[in-house]
This record gives structure tokens, C-alpha cells and sequence, in this order.
């Protein structure tokens, strides 16, 4: 075993490590494309989350594409995604509360898309991302946040 995948090239070992998560998650390709798509009908929908998104994306199918992408990347492990979300993300003006919706509809969709241990695992991995960003977009708003802190823009007409 050792030699043959020493004689793989790099992307037939991904395409194993990829096939390997697949067989033992029941995660694939198809099951990402309907939560992202399920997911970015409800978000498309969200008062909160609908105009943050609207400002930025205005040709729906390259997004999804990039989206299914990058949760290929993530949960199979397939290298499909070669963007960098922390760039993307940075100069939104979101906060906890934005995550906290996006978390809230991501995990539903995952839920009502997926058996339980697939969506498990959509799930823990959107908190992480979540967590990760914002952290970083409070970082660059010259905040350190501690543990178990969240990000708060001040409410324009208040003091903060």
C-alpha cells in the first residue's frame, strides 16, 4: 500500500483521500450542492443577512460554484477551492450577529438536507469558519477579542 501511494501523483492521492471521506461520512458532492444551494435561497430570503449579500454578489451561479467549492475543500478534502475568505470577508461591515444568523441557517439547511451525521459535520465546521472570521473582521476593526467575546459594531443613533 505504502509504495502505490508513493507512485500517486498528487491529485490521484486526493481523489483517494477525498473518496475515502465520502465513503466514510456519506458526505459528496451532490449532498454539498443542495445544502449550498438550499442554504443561499434561505439567505437570499433573510432580512438581516440578504442585504449584505445583495451589495456584494450580483451573478448568483459563480458564486454558488465558488461555494460548493470551497465546502468541497473543506469537508472531502478535494483542493477544489483556492480562494481566500478572510480577504473576502474582512471589509464587511457584519457582526455576532450576522454570524449567529448565518449559523442559524446554515445548521437548519444542513439539518433538514442531510442525516444527522453529515449535517453534524457541516455544522461544526460552519461554526469554525464562523468563528474564524469573526475574529479576524474584529481583529481588523482593531479589536483582540478574548475568549468567548463577540464582535459588536456599535448601533448607528448609539452610543457605544
Amino acid at each position: 500500500m505504502l509504495i502505490m501511494e508513493n507512485l500517486m501523483t498528487p491529485a490521484e492521492r486526493r481523489e483517494r483521500i477525498s473518496a475515502e471521506v465520502t465513503e466514510r461520512s456519506g458526505i459528496s458532492e451532490a449532498m454539498i450542492e443542495r445544502v449550498v444551494r438550499a442554504f443561499y435561497a434561505k439567505v437570499r430570503a433573510d432580512g438581516l443577512l440578504a442585504p449584505v449579500f445583495d451589495a456584494r454578489i450580483h451573478d448568483w451561479e459563480p458564486h454558488l460554484s465558488q461555494m460548493c467549492a470551497f465546502w468541497s475543500s473543506v469537508l472531502l478534502m478535494t483542493g477544489r477551492y483556492q480562494g481566500t475568505p478572510m480577504a473576502k470577508h474582512i471589509s464587511l461591515l457584519v457582526d455576532a450577529d450576522h454570524f449567529d444568523r448565518w449559523l442559524e441557517l446554515f445548521e437548519q439547511t444542513a439539518c433538514e438536507i442531510c442525516p444527522p451525521e453529515p449535517a453534524s459535520q457541516f455544522a461544526e465546521r460552519a461554526r469554525r469558519i464562523a468563528s474564524s472570521l469573526e475574529l479576524g473582521i474584529a481583529n481588523a476593526n482593531g479589536l483582540m477579542l478574548g475568549i468567548g467575546e463577540r464582535f459588536r459594531r456599535p448601533q448607528e443613533g448609539k452610543k457605544p
